[in-house]
Parts: structure tokens; C-alpha cells; sequence
């Protein structure tokens, strides 16, 4: 148990919930939570507990923490009152969104009511790979990514992705992936939220 509490406080489980650590680590933080309650515990309530300092923090705080965190409650809450976690498609150049018509069909996959500026639902999760639909009412924030490709494939509205070096005008139906490295931002261009399909792969 020694272990397992010094695992705990170690700091992992924060960056996973953040979506931080590396797909290997991914692995070892999920192999440990299904064999033992007390990190599956502690995960949860990582969870929430970061849910709520994201709504009384600094508003500087980055606008992404707190709609990842909800969209992981709400992914694992579901797994747990029965939902079978699926695998999406891996974006690429010839994706199309009628690949996802699976999840964009379903009732609880609709633009939320009280959508915040940055709504996510995550659609799948596996070792080396996080899928979800998202919703971007104005733009999101400036990111660099060095251990994982972002990939985003365009659903409704439009926007502007704008990297260190160019600005690319996206319509539904299109498709972006970031290389490794480099800055970017997505600033909604139309009047209705921009839906995307956004996927992370471990590089």
C-alpha cells in the first residue's frame, strides 16, 4: 500500500487528469486504476476538485482547464452507468464528418443549452488516443503541443486556425492537423459556434 501511496502523491494523476502525461504513462495510470479503487478514487476526485478551482480561480486561468475536466466527469460517468467506450476514426486528409455520424447523431451529443464559451464531449479515449466534439463559440487559447498531434476535422461554422507562421480559413468539412512544435490558436469566423471533431495522438 506503501507504493500506492506514494504513486498517489506523486503528482501523475493531476497531470492525467489534465491531459498531460505521455500515452505511456496514460497506460500505467489506467492499468493501476482498474486494480485498484483507491486511485480510481483519487481520480475522481481530482476531477472535481480541480472542476471547482476552475470556477472561483484567477480568471487568467487557461479557459480549457475546466471544460476538459467536466468533459472527463462526464465521459467517466457514463462508462459508468453502462455506456461501451468505442474508437473513433483517426483523422485524416480524407476523413469526412458522416465517419462520425455514430456519435453527432446521438441526443446527447447536441449543442448544450448553457454551452460556455468552450464545450467538450469526449466520444473516446484510448491508450494512445483522445477523441471528442467540441464547440467553440470564440476562440481558444494559444497552445504549443510537443508530444502529441492536434487534429481537427471541421463540423459547422467556420473559423480561422492561425499558426507561428500562417492563417488557415476552415468551413465545415475540412481537416487540420498541427505538427509538433508549432503555436495555434482557432478563432470562430462565423456568427453560430464552431463544432469540431478534435483529436490528440500521442506522437
Amino acid at each position: 500500500m506503501k507504493n500506492i501511496n506514494e504513486y498517489i502523491n506523486s503528482g501523475i494523476l493531476e497531470m492525467y487528469v489534465l491531459g498531460l502525461t505521455s500515452a505511456e504513462e496514460n497506460g500505467e495510470v489506467e492499468k493501476l486504476a482498474a486494480s485498484h479503487f483507491e486511485i480510481a478514487k483519487e481520480i475522481e476526485d481530482i476531477s472535481k476538485a480541480l472542476m471547482i478551482y476552475s470556477q472561483t480561480a484567477s480568471p487568467a486561468i487557461d479557459p480549457t482547464v475546466k471544460p476538459m475536466i467536466m468533459a472527463t466527469i462526464d465521459y467517466t460517468e457514463r462508462i459508468k452507468a453502462g455506456e461501451k467506450p468505442t474508437v473513433p476514426p483517426i483523422l485524416n486528409d480524407n476523413s469526412k464528418i458522416s465517419d462520425f455520424a455514430q456519435w453527432l447523431n446521438r441526443q446527447d451529443m447536441a449543442t448544450p443549452e448553457d454551452a460556455e464559451d468552450i464545450e467538450i464531449k469526449i466520444i473516446g479515449h484510448q491508450k494512445n488516443a483522445m477523441t471528442a466534439i467540441v464547440w467553440i463559440k470564440d476562440a481558444t487559447p494559444y497552445e504549443v503541443h510537443d508530444h502529441e498531434y492536434e487534429k481537427f476535422l471541421i463540423l459547422e461554422g467556420a473559423c480561422d486556425i492561425i499558426t507561428d507562421n500562417k492563417i488557415y480559413h476552415m468551413v465545415a468539412g475540412d481537416y487540420f492537423a498541427v505538427p509538433l512544435h508549432m503555436g495555434h490558436t482557432v478563432k470562430v469566423t462565423s456568427k453560430i459556434p464552431c463544432k469540431v471533431i478534435l483529436q490528440r495522438i500521442a506522437a
